[in-house]
């Protein structure tokens, strides 16, 4: 793997946005299918999957943006800040231009829904950002959404505005980015879990993940994950810089 070291060491930082995994707060739509107690274990083992993913990152910083209060979860050399606004895309935007104040550096996001993300993937999206080969990193989710957003120099404008929790959120956010005239780094597209067969479905890609552990608890078994539809966004010609492998 190339790391990411600039003249002091590694560059960059990674940030998680995430809630605390309080039942009835967190996978709502998991029920009926699981209670609210079990939906929350399996955010928080999705959670810790992602955070450990993310520190494993050789990135200078390491930051949460958490809604709720920090538990025994959240490894060490992380800083926790709080998430600000109402929508997510407030909340989104606030959190990238508080870590870019803190430290103007790279910022790569991602979320506590895909417990099957690696350290290399995160890594592969920092790392042009902090060479200057791109100006964004953009990873699309199955369900339209996405699940990973990088900035060279992140700006509140890229992300307000932008509809959140739709099927057409992807394909608005890297809108934004190429209507900016961003050089955006495409990203492979993962399965978010949202629903019982999203579950079973990252649990199959990642059996051997805290997630899946879990699951296999709850349930037993690990389900046959019903087969993948096509993502819905793609990459466009006006997308200036290509994909990852």
């Amino acid at each position: 793997m190339i790391r990411i070291m600039g003249p002091r060491g590694p560059r960059g930082q990674v940030l998680v946005i995430a809630k605390e995994p309080v039942p009835g707060r967190v996978k709502t739509r998991l029920t009926p299918d699981f209670t609210p107690a079990q939906a929350a274990k399996l955010a928080e083992a999705a959670l810790t999957d992602s955070l450990l993913a993310a520190a494993a990152v050789p990135a200078r910083r390491h930051v949460i943006a958490l809604d709720g209060q920090p538990g025994g979860w959240l490894p060490g050399g992380f800083e926790v800040i709080p998430q600000h606004g109402d929508g997510l895309d407030q909340r989104i935007a606030a959190a990238l231009s508080q870590a870019y104040t803190d430290l103007p550096e790279p910022v790569v996001l991602i979320g506590m829904d895909t417990p099957q993300v690696t350290p290399d993937l995160i890594e592969s999206a920092l790392r042009p950002l902090t060479d200057g080969s791109a100006d964004a990193s953009f990873g699309p989710a199955d369900d339209g959404g996405f699940w990973l957003l990088g900035l060279r120099r992140p700006d509140p404008e890229l992300v307000l505005g932008v509809p959140m929790s739709t099927g057409d959120t992807g394909a608005a956010q890297l809108s934004r980015l190429v209507r900016a005239g961003l050089r955006v780094h495409w990203m492979r597209t993962l399965l978010d879990v949202d629903t019982a067969a999203d579950a079973a479905a990252v649990a199959s890609q990642a059996p051997g993940s805290r997630f899946a552990i879990a699951l296999r608890a709850m349930t037993g078994r690990l389900p046959s994950p019903a087969p993948a539809g096509p993502a819905r966004v793609q990459p466009t010609a006006a997308v200036p810089v290509a994909a990852v492998p």
